[in-house]
């Protein structure tokens, strides 16, 4: 079982919060591609499930398509973090267009999860 500790510290260097949303994300190496999912993204970054998660520090280029887009969103990014579910990823560049949707995202599913909190 984790620490709460742990978990407290993990959430505070996040800044910003995390939409819970499972896409498809395609990355790759200078060396090969991947293809996965995450179930949490915001626009500092995501977290990718996998059984194989790349070096620290290791540079991808990363394309996902966020739920009601037409558009993929497109980055480049850096590990930061490795778990045994998979592997942190900072995005280093992300366009203003793919930031500002994916803070509406967030902020639309907080709004779904408040109203759902409030029907229970």
């Amino acid at each position: 079982m984790a620490n709460p500790a742990d978990i407290q510290t993990v959430v505070e260097r996040r800044r910003a919060a995390r939409a819970p949303v499972t896409v498809r994300v395609q990355y790759a190496t200078i060396d090969a591609m991947f293809s996965e999912f995450t179930r949490n993204v915001n626009e500092g970054g995501l977290f990718v499930e996998t059984d194989e998660a790349l070096e620290m520090d290791e540079v991808v280029v990363l394309q996902f398509t966020l739920p009601g887009a037409d558009v993929p969103v497109q980055a480049r990014g850096r590990v930061v973090r490795i778990e045994t579910t998979g592997m942190g990823i900072e995005f280093e560049k992300l366009d203003t267009s793919a930031r500002e949707a994916i803070d509406a995202l967030i902020r639309e599913l907080r709004i779904r999860q408040s109203a759902e909190e409030s029907d229970a």
